[in-house]
């Protein structure tokens, strides 16, 4: 897959790619700084579900990443737009920061819904949530991501307790992040593009480049983040292109 030689819109992963925990990938700043000068359509895509979208986007501003609310697509605002869509009561087991947007629990859920709960997973949550799948209730994940980085490593992802819960229960989940073809598909149309005019940029091999390329987005692996050298010899996984970092990707490829 070739990028389009003068994309329409950039899909930007958050966290790996601008920054790593409370630090600024280096040269990111500027780089997203020339993007915004050169006018060119921006929206930032996140997996990330322990943080509502106002903090994230707060966050952002506050490390020097200029960006409005409605330019962050994240997981949890795709999960509970399929649960609005759906008229959905779930069970939720998420980080205690996500409630405002998840709202409590249904006094009789008709689906289970899990986000990275962080160091507030516990056995108890985890049960009723098996109890419930068992029962035939629907199973929606906001995503499946292995691990991330922070700054004193690589950290575990939620996507080990999904995988439990499915080989538990027998029961796959539905993934409403990425690397989901739909939540791609909203993301172009956020931005009134087609895919084959957008380019994506991420850390993550399997869920920003293999979900992007799946529904014909070409994407760009960074080598900051959860990058690892393996990355670039997988054997179905190929990026459009390979840049040491977010800013060398702008000046190489888009000259700016």
């Amino acid at each position: 897959m070739q990028l389009p030689t003068t994309p329409k819109a950039l899909l930007i992963d958050l966290a790996g790619v601008l920054h790593v925990g409370d630090q600024i990938v280096p040269g990111a700043a500027d780089a997203l700084a020339r993007l915004r000068a050169a006018g060119l359509p921006l929206l930032f895509l996140t997996n990330t579900t322990r943080t509502p979208r106002r903090v994230l986007c707060a966050k952002m501003n506050a490390l020097g990443l200029v960006m409005r609310d409605d330019e962050l697509l994240t997981a949890p605002g795709a999960t509970m737009n399929l649960v609005r869509a759906r008229g959905l009561h779930p069970y939720y087991i998420v980080h205690p920061d996500l409630r405002g947007e998840t709202g409590p629990d249904a006094a009789s859920p008709d689906a289970v819904v899990l986000g990275d709960a962080g160091h507030f997973f516990d056995y108890a949550q985890l049960n009723t949530a098996f109890r419930l799948i068992m029962q035939g209730l629907p199973f929606i994940a906001m995503a499946r991501n292995r691990y991330f980085k922070e700054e004193d490593g690589l950290s575990l992802d939620m996507g080990a307790f999904v995988a439990g819960l499915e080989y538990s229960t027998g029961t796959q989940a539905e993934i409403t992040g990425k690397p989901a073809a739909p939540f791609f598909q909203a993301a172009l149309d956020m931005l009134g593009v087609a895919a084959a005019d957008a380019v994506m940029i991420g850390d993550d091999l399997r869920d920003d480049i293999g979900g992007a390329q799946a529904l014909g987005i070409p994407s760009v692996l960074v080598r900051t983040g959860k990058y690892a050298p393996a990355d670039e010899h997988h054997p179905d996984i190929r990026p459009a292109a390979i840049a040491d970092d977010f800013a060398t990707f702008t000046s190489r490829h888009l000259h700016l």
